[in-house]
């Protein structure tokens, strides 16, 4: 019976590598989806793939939008929690909306999410979470304090939470993306991005959202019992850490 696969953020960027990726592999996949209708059914018609709409933000969504999944497909064995916004603003100019939106998508969806299948895996004794962090969450970036502080939270949350997932079979690990080239990067201005940010990716290029989609299925594997509270650098070398 194949394992059943939850990707937040699943139907547009990295996600929906993410869930393409899971889908060839031979999971069942759910991919959520915040908002863009017209994105996550054209999508569904081009991948097969379900898709559910509700906000990673709000707890009780959460467990209603899981409650559909499993019902839909099973118990769910494998979250992937890609699910990010950004409200970016210098911080003397950074608003208490800006700040609260970005930490509670992008942080506290984490717990909203995981603290739900999370009871459910450890009496299966199997589960997989892989937590979405970034570059940006290692080595911070001016404009982003809100982005950086929920993205170097995700690291955190992985670390604590691999220790007590461990025993009941349960791996946490965090992979953290350079510039990767979804259509959100892509729309940088063409003399932004070729002055300002490739000069500092060593291998010259964007990365590609297929590139991560392939770490999380080594990540998610039966056989990666024993990769937990990993962080996995992947940028292009522009950043070691």
């Amino acid at each position: 019976m194949s394992r059943v696969a939850i990707v937040t953020g699943g139907s547009r960027g990295i996600g929906a590598a993410v869930s393409k990726a899971l889908k060839d592999a031979g999971y069942k996949v759910a991919a959520n989806y915040a908002g863009n209708e017209d994105a996550a059914n054209a999508f569904k018609a081009e991948t097969g793939i379900d898709v559910f709409r509700w906000d990673v933000s709000d707890y009780a969504s959460c467990g209603e939008g899981i409650a559909r999944v499993e019902a839909a497909l099973g118990p769910v064995d494998i979250l992937v929690n890609n699910a990010g916004i950004t409200r970016d603003a210098m911080f003397h100019k950074m608003t208490p909306e800006q700040w609260g939106q970005v930490i509670g998508t992008n942080l506290t969806g984490l717990f909203n999410m995981t603290r739900q299948v999370w009871e459910g895996m450890r009496g299966r004794k199997f589960g997989r979470v892989v937590n979405i962090s970034s570059i940006n969450g290692q080595k911070g970036q001016a404009g982003q304090a809100n982005y950086s502080a929920a993205k170097a939270g995700d690291i955190g949350f992985t670390k604590a939470l691999a220790q007590e997932g461990a025993r009941a079979g349960i791996t946490v690990n965090a992979i953290c993306p350079g510039y990767i080239g979804t259509e959100m990067v892509r729309a940088i201005d063409e003399k932004v991005l070729a002055e300002r940010i490739l000069p500092h990716i060593p291998v010259g290029r964007l990365g590609e959202p297929e590139e991560i989609a392939r770490s999380v299925l080594y990540l998610v594997a039966d056989e990666a019992g024993f990769i937990t509270g990993s962080t996995l650098t992947i940028n292009g070398g522009q950043y070691f850490h």
